[in-house]
């Protein structure tokens, strides 16, 4: 059910169940999207602003804004953005159209496309990246694709 705010009075109208009758342009660029902790999504996740993901989420992820992990986040899914942030654990491949960061304590272990990659010291990226521009308006190749021999692992600020 989809209930509309009278912008008049500031209060709800009767529920309906046309998604006509509320447009996504009412949603701006600024909104987020939360997944919060301790919330278990599986499926299609589809955010017409930004998104904020705390808790665990499983399946594909399309956010016209960004997409941000935070530290408690466990996603094991394929992200569509336009910048990504990870700071939890993360599964799968991630098309960004600009920038993805792993941030310190973040882990990633799948590819990503994207035109630049910030990796901070103590995140952990394990796969492949492509960094060039006209290979992020493409998908990425399946996370199942060895992206490196068997047991290696980029860690950024590790010493040898």
């Amino acid at each position: 059910m989809i209930w509309k705010r009278d912008d008049a009075t500031n209060e709800r109208s009767q529920p309906t169940n046309d998604p006509r009758e509320v447009p996504m342009a009412e949603q701006g660029p600024a909104d987020t999207t939360v997944v919060g902790q301790g919330a278990r999504l599986e499926g299609n996740l589809v955010s017409a602003g930004s998104l904020r993901i705390d808790g665990n989420v499983k399946g594909k992820v399309q956010a016209e804004g960004d997409v941000s992990l935070s530290p408690q986040a466990q996603v094991e899914a394929d992200i569509q953005a336009t910048n990504v942030i990870v700071a939890g654990r993360f599964k799968g491949n991630i098309h960004a159209k600009q920038t993805t960061e792993l941030a310190r304590g973040g882990r990633v272990d799948g590819n990503i496309t994207a035109k630049s990659l910030i990796v901070s010291e103590g995140a952990v990226f394990n796969g492949q990246s492509i960094m060039d521009q006209q290979q992020a308006a493409q998908p990425s190749p399946p996370a199942s694709a060895p992206a490196r021999p068997q047991g290696a692992a980029a860690t950024a600020g590790a010493k040898p």
